[in-house]
């Protein structure tokens, strides 16, 4: 199975280009909702981070205060890295999983795994090709803070705790620039479907 790595910073719109290439029919596996299944309620994950960080990081149904967690581990690196190591090999789990489970019933000959930490927790180790949605960081912190709830300071936080943005491009086989409108960003997508699907479908 041909697998591409498609990540970014917060705010870089991820989210569009991933909704393009859903647009070919190509399986896009959302590393976000891998995330939000390994610490759903009964999960062995939610357990230790309960037991970690007690029981207010819980909602009162039961589920994961994930902005709550948020904000606990982005202000300590060090609880940041105990939940990475707890969650990360859980999470690349179920990428696995879901990706081998789904992608037979999409007619494009490959996948996408939307990351935002592709890169910084290995999961870029599951892809033959990585993706880079770019912007300038200062777009990047305007997009973000007006499509979340967050307010700047938490914003820049997040972007510290990810790949800086030229050791991210430094990654990339592919880069899609973000700093324009959506018809732009869907044009280069369409371009790089057609490359995929060449190199999906290239004899070996």
């Amino acid at each position: 199975m041909f697998i591409v790595g498609l990540t970014g910073g917060i705010g870089s719109g991820k989210s569009a280009a991933a909704a393009r290439f859903r647009h070919h029919d190509v399986n896009v596996m959302d590393a976000d909702i891998a995330a939000r299944v390994v610490v759903e309620p009964g999960r062995p994950a939610l357990a230790a981070i309960t037991e970690h960080f007690g029981a207010d990081i819980l909602l009162e149904n039961g589920e994961l205060d994930r902005a709550a967690l948020r904000k606990q581990v982005f202000d300590n690196p060090e609880e940041r890295r105990w939940l990475e190591q707890l969650t990360h090999p859980l999470i690349r789990e179920e990428i696995i999983s879901s990706l081998n489970a789904s992608y037979k019933t999409h007619s494009a000959p490959y996948a996408i795994l939307e990351s935002p930490l592709l890169v910084e927790s290995g999961q870029v180790a599951l892809v033959q090709r990585v993706c880079v949605v770019d912007i300038p960081e200062e777009l990047q912190l305007a997009r973000a803070t007006a499509r979340d709830s967050n307010s700047a300071e938490q914003i820049r936080k997040i972007m510290a705790a990810q790949l800086p943005r030229a050791e991210r491009c430094a990654q990339a086989h592919d880069i899609l620039d973000n700093s324009s409108s959506l018809e732009a960003l869907n044009a280069q997508v369409d371009a790089l479907h057609a490359q995929y699907v060449q190199l999906a479908t290239k004899p070996e």
